[in-house]
């Protein structure tokens, strides 16, 4: 339900426009259809705005927008600030010469992290204004986009494309609805991994994922919290759709469930056993990047999209290792892992971390949950049980509340979240 006001906002074709109110004049510009979604000329659609364009080094291109600068890389989907890296929903793309801006950049990125341009999704009108407070009042011709409502983790911000047409909130601190966003990993025409190994395959990824995830859904609203799902079906969701989801949302949490699967040339791959929980960076091992090789997979059922090799996301990874995003996912991981010892009968194989695309597009506290190995046979069994499920689904309820829960105390001193049992 929430894919249509979206597509509208970020995924135009070649046939539609963009009218931009710009600092000294008025027109429309086409956008241009690339593989990942609309997009506009850099050089063209930055002057009218009051900005520019300029290659800094090769493959960087430094923007200046009116009360923002940042810079892009070609074909590396984020956008470096001075207060860190921001991911970005699909990468921008030099074409004949030309920088290609996702419509997401000029929609989301500027108005957000800016302060004098506005995006009206409806009307698919940008509006740049010389003298633009970041809280102007919605009734005040244009809205500025409203504030976000408090406490909430600085990653998790609202695209602007979602609130342009909101009206503006008080500034003043109030209780607000937690929302987690809950992704059943794989689906549809990508199974995922299938066991055990040695047996007759009574195990599919994509049907145990679903599973969790609902029964994850129903222990988090049963705790008060909002949930949205990226998928409720046996359906395929593109793993970079399933991040812009999550921040169309205005998630404050992405979790991602899956199911491991041992390297068959282990020695004794049929014994490989325990849960895992990942949060995105740079992989330090093997066995970290072969995870993510794996789960990453599912981009051959994709019909679209260019999605970015791990090579191309080195610099902007290792730039994000002191990023707040970072931590607070690193955090939120370590949580889940703490509560799922407590009830899962496989060793913990600890937090790590690795490049997953489905992380990189989701603005907030994310992580990967490696429930188990669905190639050893009682660790299959187990997941796949309705005993094992209930345990696995209140555990990781319980570790997203309690993360909450300290979060909220952290910036707030308070939380308005009831804590789950230690």
């Amino acid at each position: 339900m929430m894919c249509a006001p979206f597509l509208l906002a970020f995924v135009l074709h070649a046939q539609d426009s963009v009218h931009v109110r710009g600092v000294a004049r008025d027109t429309t510009l086409a956008v241009v259809s690339t593989p990942a979604g609309g997009a506009l000329r850099a050089d063209v659609v930055l002057p009218l705005i009051g900005g520019s364009v300029s290659a800094s080094t090769t493959g960087r291109w430094k923007i200046d927008a009116p009360g923002v600068s940042f810079t892009l890389v070609d074909g590396v989907p984020f956008a470096t600030t001075k207060d860190g890296p921001i991911p970005l929903a699909a990468a921008p793309i030099l074409r004949n010469g030309a920088l290609l801006l996702p419509l997401q950049v000029l929609a989301d990125i500027v108005p957000r992290i800016g302060n004098r341009v506005v995006w009206d999704a409806e009307s698919r009108e940008l509006r740049a204004f010389r003298n633009l407070g970041k809280n102007a009042n919605a009734s005040s011709p244009p809205a500025a986009p409203a504030a976000p409502r408090t406490p909430e983790p600085r990653a998790a911000r609202t695209p602007a494309a979602a609130t342009a047409s909101t009206p503006a909130r008080s500034s003043a601190p109030s209780p607000r609805h937690r929302l987690i966003v809950v992704d059943a990993g794989h689906g549809g025409v990508d199974p995922g991994m299938h066991g055990p190994i040695g047996q007759r395959t009574t195990l599919y990824e994509k049907d145990i994922t679903l599973a969790i995830a609902k029964r994850l859904a129903h222990e988090l609203e049963g705790r008060g919290v909002g949930v949205v799902m990226t998928r409720t079906s046996d359906t395929l969701i593109a793993l970079g759709d399933r991040g812009k989801l999550a921040n169309q949302a205005k998630g404050d949490l992405f979790i991602s469930i899956h199911v491991n699967a041992a390297n068959l040339n282990w020695k004794d791959p049929g014994a490989a056993r325990g849960f895992e929980t990942y949060f995105l960076a740079e992989a330090k091992t093997e066995d970290e990047r072969r995870v993510a090789r794996m789960e990453n997979e599912v981009v051959r059922f994709e019909s679209s999209g260019d999605p970015a090799q791990e090579g191309g996301l080195g610099f902007i990874l290792k730039d994000m290792a002191q990023n707040e995003q970072l931590r607070e996912s690193s955090d939120l991981a370590e949580t889940i892992q703490s509560r799922l010892k407590r009830i899962h009968p496989g060793p913990s194989r600890g937090v790590k971390q690795a490049g997953f695309m489905v992380l990189v597009t989701a603005f907030m506290p994310s992580v990967l949950v490696e429930i188990g190995f669905g190639t050893n046979p009682a660790e299959a069994a187990y997941i796949s049980g309705e005993a094992g499920q209930r345990a696995i689904a209140s555990a990781v309820a319980d570790a997203a509340m309690e993360y909450l829960g300290r979060y909220e105390r952290r910036v707030t001193g308070t939380s308005t979240l009831q804590d789950p049992p230690k």
